[in-house]
């Protein structure tokens, strides 16, 4: 029974993209971020099923550093991928892993006080029902509710923010200005977005007061432009198998080839993967993406914090690999870096790891993001659409 599991860890990147030059957080370049690299020489890491697969060969093999306490025999298929598309975000990295580069050029706000041109502040106003904004600028999504939330609930107007991604985030308060109305506002808003090229509106709910403090909820939800053409989900689906999204996927692909969506917190999610490895049939795709790599250890810096995360993820995936059958493939990847002992609080331009179990043992070496939509296609027996080429 052919079967196949994506999981893409959000930022684990491994370093050494040769354009990481070309990408900024604030006035300094990427070159040298590396998220894993920088975590084992500065934290150390015990991630000994990710090992076995071949993670700490990877690391070596994206930047030739040292990674003492990462050094198991692969007993995986395993390698580092190179994106093409212009971009260090989400959609870039998603897209292409599943086999589509984005074909243009993604519009950046500029790193300004406005951020947003008047034609949007306005387009965000009347979204809202309010007179004006709040923030207007390129900030820390953790940073900006505290510095804001009490403003926020005096004016009731939305906290309105932008980073180096192409991307309008909007945060709110969920009961005192209504987590519904966040949501409408963001639907209303993206289709204007989205013809700029602006590729999320993203709704950034959250929850406290002045005194007890502010924090954000498992509601976020992405208002993301649609692929134009056909991706991996879209391929499973033609070839009569189901899709299942896990975390953000559906967002991703504005629910286009996904069957069945499974949402909340990463450990709530990793549940719903063991469910998926009992439930989900021949020919099925099981797309996961685990976002909280992301969200709270890279864009806050915090090297401790991404390493734990990284080893509570290990311990799951040492119970969820013998849930595996014999004819299921898992590839556990990632979309792009953020590198928690960077400067600024941006992703970071890197290569990423990529780790298949189920389909033998062996050096990948350097690939594309595409192969692995190529590799997942080869598995499932179906046509492949892009320009990438299996690896299996």
């Amino acid at each position: 029974m052919a079967r196949a599991f994506l999981i893409v860890l959000d930022s684990v990147g491994c370093g050494g993209a040769p354009d990481a030059g070309e990408f900024f957080n604030g006035d300094l370049p990427d070159t040298g971020a590396n998220t894993l690299g920088h975590i084992i020489a500065q934290h150390g890491l015990n991630v000994p099923n990710m090992d076995a697969l071949g993670l700490g060969a990877a690391v070596r093999h994206a930047t030739g550093i040292d990674t003492p306490g990462l050094d198991a025999e692969p007993q995986g298929k395993w390698g580092v991928a190179r994106e093409i598309s212009r971009g260090k975000d989400t959609p870039s990295g998603h897209w292409e892993l599943a086999g589509l580069p984005v074909p243009w050029e993604w519009t950046y706000f500029p790193d300004t006080m406005p951020a947003f041109p008047e034609a949007v502040r306005q387009a965000l106003c009347q979204a809202a029902g309010t007179q004006g904004i709040l923030c207007n600028a390129h900030a820390s999504g953790t940073k900006v509710i505290d510095d804001l939330g009490a403003e926020h609930l005096r004016t009731g107007q939305p906290i309105c923010y932008t980073s180096a991604d192409s991307v309008l985030q909007i945060a709110a308060h969920e009961e005192a200005f209504g987590l519904e109305r966040l949501l409408q506002m963001c639907r209303d808003l993206a289709p204007m977005l989205h013809a700029m090229r602006i590729g999320r509106v993203i709704a950034r709910p959250f929850t406290g007061s002045p005194e007890k403090g502010f924090k954000r909820t498992a509601n976020r939800r992405d208002f993301a432009i649609p692929p134009p053409a056909p991706v991996l989900s879209n391929w499973v689906q033609d070839a009569g198998g189901n899709v299942h999204g896990v975390g953000k996927i559906g967002d991703i692909f504005s629910m286009s080839g996904i069957d069945t969506l499974h949402k909340g917190r990463d450990v709530e999610l990793m549940r719903a993967l063991d469910g998926l490895a009992e439930t989900a049939g021949e020919g099925d795709l099981v797309f996961a993406n685990l976002v909280e790599f992301d969200t709270e250890y890279g864009h806050r810096r915090d090297v401790a914090g991404y390493a734990a995360a990284l080893e509570r993820f290990d311990l799951w995936l040492g119970q969820f690999l013998p849930r595996l059958g014999a004819g299921d493939l898992l590839i556990i990847t990632a979309d792009h870096g953020n590198d928690p002992s960077w400067p600024g609080t941006d992703h970071t331009r890197e290569q990423v790891p990529v780790l298949a179990y189920g389909v033998g043992v062996g050096e990948i070496g350097t690939c594309a993001f595409m192969d692995v939509a190529a590799s997942i296609a080869a598995h499932l027996g179906i046509a492949s659409q892009t320009a990438g080429r299996s690896f299996l």
